[in-house]
């Protein structure tokens, strides 16, 4: 295929812009919709408060371009019709042009999601997984590629979810700062299947309120009313939700807790959210209570639930919450037993004690995973890293145990037939050194 992934020459498209003169905090948008211009429009406001004409520009070769990369690069497994990304990158330049005349005309149908089942960590429940057709998870990124300024821009600070430049570890530094000021009274919410169990028509009442391009709407409720299909069970409507791994779920989900989020910063209580995951840190026990009924009365008007066992209010001071994977207990931090889990679960998978690959492959293979881990749990106790060290030299060691015949876990003996210095010569690498890095200033 000669046409790379960084450019596709097309008949008639002009390239994009380089170069654009815009506010930083608009640098993540696309050139090709979100033109100087229009970018001066968003912020000195749009007459009306809404927007026109938009599906021009979800139709636009060089936005659908654009979004086509995006997706053949995040890959993913194919949908109801089978096509995979491989397949679709194959003809990529024909698929795009075939979805802006389909969008252009009106004759794009999005296609339903498939629905596969996987293992939820610490339970012997499953959980849905939803896989979108290649074709609609492009246009749903060019959507959301077109739609997604006119929303950031009335979002509110302390929400950190699936936004542009930000991310977990802001959300975490947040409610690490507001411990420290003193507001160690937390309210820990859940929301109860959220995803799952927005009202749609809600949903889109509040799209409304910044757009009014009528066939932008109708292509946001036929992405919403595509419903599933199953093995086994064949198709089944989603009257309720937004749809299942879609690109442009996560911002539905903020569009919807966004009147919450203005609702607490009207209120002066410190919110930090990230997607549906969120705490509210107050300074005494009485305002937390307070807090949590207003927070009971608003998420029952929304149409949605709190979960009964895992929405409460803690003390920090003497209890523990979690937050983003992270269990906050008496000014320490320390993974929550999910993530711990799901760590060796993963070096289990590696190394099993019947493996023949050599300590090198093996710590080639697990080194990016601990890589990743390490990055995201650095602010952790200390102990933990020694500890998971020490359980992963552990499970390498019952390996060389069975290569010499000896039965059972490496223990005693061993640390002297192995010694930590063994594994650091076959390159693996130690989260406890990892983590000593991304603490230093």
């Amino acid at each position: 295929m000669k046409e790379t992934m960084t450019q596709l020459n097309l008949p008639g498209v002009p390239r994009a812009k380089q170069g654009r003169e815009v506010p930083e905090r608009w640098q993540w948008t696309e050139a090709a919709v979100w033109t100087e211009s229009m970018l001066a429009t968003l912020e000195r406001g749009v007459r009306g408060g809404k927007w026109f004409s938009l599906i021009d520009k979800v139709w636009k070769v060089e936005t659908l371009q654009g979004a086509s990369k995006k997706v053949i690069a995040n890959d993913g497994s194919a949908g109801v019709d089978r096509e995979s990304t491989e397949k679709f990158a194959e003809a990529q330049a024909s698929k795009v042009a075939e979805l802006s005349e389909q969008l252009r005309t009106g004759t794009y149908r999005v296609q339903a999601v498939k629905r596969v089942w996987i293992d939820k960590l610490g339970s012997r429940e499953k959980r849905p997984l939803g896989v979108p057709a290649v074709r609609d998870r492009v246009v749903q990124t060019g959507l959301r590629a077109v739609i997604e300024p006119i929303f950031e821009k009335e979002f509110a600070e302390h929400s950190y979810g699936f936004r542009p430049g930000r991310g977990a570890q802001q959300a975490l530094d947040r409610v690490e700062t507001l411990l420290k000021q003193g507001k160690v009274w937390v309210v820990d919410a859940d929301i109860k299947g959220y995803f799952d169990n927005i009202p749609q028509e809600k949903l889109m009442e509040l799209v409304e309120e910044k757009i009014a391009d009528g066939r932008v709407l109708e292509l946001l409720r036929d992405m919403l009313h595509a419903g599933v299909m199953e093995t086994c069970k064949g198709w089944q409507p989603t009257e309720k939700g937004t749809p299942q791994g879609a690109v442009i779920s996560p911002l539905l989900a903020n569009i919807y807790l966004n009147p919450l989020d203005h609702q607490m910063v009207k209120n002066q209580h410190e919110m930090t959210r990230y997607a549906d995951d969120f705490v509210i840190m107050c300074s005494s026990k009485q305002e937390a209570e307070a807090v949590m009924e207003k927070l009971r009365r608003w998420i029952e008007e929304a149409g949605l639930t709190l979960h009964p066992e895992k929405t409460r209010i803690v003390n920090a001071q003497e209890g523990e919450f979690e937050f983003l994977g992270y269990r906050f207990e008496r000014g320490r931090k320390w993974p929550r037993k999910k993530s711990l889990e799901r760590l060796k679960d993963t070096i289990r998978k590696h190394t099993p004690r019947n493996s023949g690959e050599s300590m090198e492959k093996i710590s080639q293979t697990i080194n990016p995973v601990l890589k990743g881990w390490g990055r995201y749990f650095y602010r952790c106790y200390p102990t933990t890293f020694s500890s998971l060290d020490g359980y992963i030299r552990g499970r390498m060691r019952s390996i060389l145990r069975r290569r010499i015949h000896l039965r059972g876990r490496g223990r005693g003996a061993d640390h002297q037939r192995w010694p930590n210095a063994y594994f650091t010569e076959q390159g693996l690498l130690f989260l406890s050194n990892l983590c000593q890095v991304s603490q230093s200033p």
